[in-house]
């Protein structure tokens, strides 16, 4: 009689791990018996660097940020650049050459990692106003209106947050032809859509 009661008790016991084991199949859930794999974790959150790059701390110069793309908006790294000492109209060029240098520059592998990328062609140069341009020109060898619209805007929030800015922050872009300069800004919404071209006006003279 103990023997049957035991032998019941199993059956039942099946009965049960099997109707477990359905319900678990009707929810979609996949019973398994060795742990499951995913993976390793990311790295580095997106957009976020802990430390800068040793290389960058490792060069003496003026210290500035510029503007990268990451994700679907614009975010300021550190970099340094050298100026050598000059009057002052000279420098302001130099800086901006120095700044587009680090534009056009591949971003180190722990940017690239956290996703930052560039869209400023290497060799890409910047020089100073021709006659009859505002003072504080800086005249692009592309047109700025030939540039694709997130790398404007790079090279517009780069320079307006330098030494190559005017007092308001504003830029004033030339192209490498005869065409007027135009004043641009780098607003808010710039930085956080810069697939989207940023304002400009017509700069006057003065």
């Amino acid at each position: 009689m103990t023997l049957r009661r035991a032998a019941v008790r199993g059956a039942r016991g099946l009965l049960a791990a099997g109707a477990f084991g359905a319900l678990l199949a009707g929810c979609g859930i996949r019973a398994t018996e060795v742990p499951t794999d995913f993976g390793p974790a990311p790295s580095r959150v997106r957009c976020s660097l802990a430390e800068p790059e040793v290389s960058t701390q490792a060069v003496r110069g003026l210290p500035v940020q510029v503007f990268l793309l990451c994700g679907s908006s614009l975010v300021a790294v550190d970099r340094t650049v050298r100026v050598p000492d000059g009057a002052a109209d000279a420098r302001r060029v130099l800086v901006a050459q120095g700044l587009l240098d680090e534009l056009s520059e591949e971003p180190p592998a722990a940017e690239r990692e956290a996703g930052y990328t560039t869209r400023v062609r290497r060799g890409t140069t910047v020089s100073g106003p021709r006659p009859g341009d505002p003072e504080d020109t800086l005249r692009l060898s592309t047109a700025p209106g030939s540039l694709p619209s997130s790398a404007l805007a790079q090279v517009v929030c780069t320079f307006s947050d330098s030494a190559a800015a005017e007092g308001d922050g504003s830029v004033i872009l030339g192209g490498p032809d005869d065409s007027r300069p135009r004043r641009y800004k780098c607003t808010d919404e710039v930085r956080s859509r810069p697939a989207e071209e940023p304002p400009s006006s017509e700069a006057t003279e003065g």
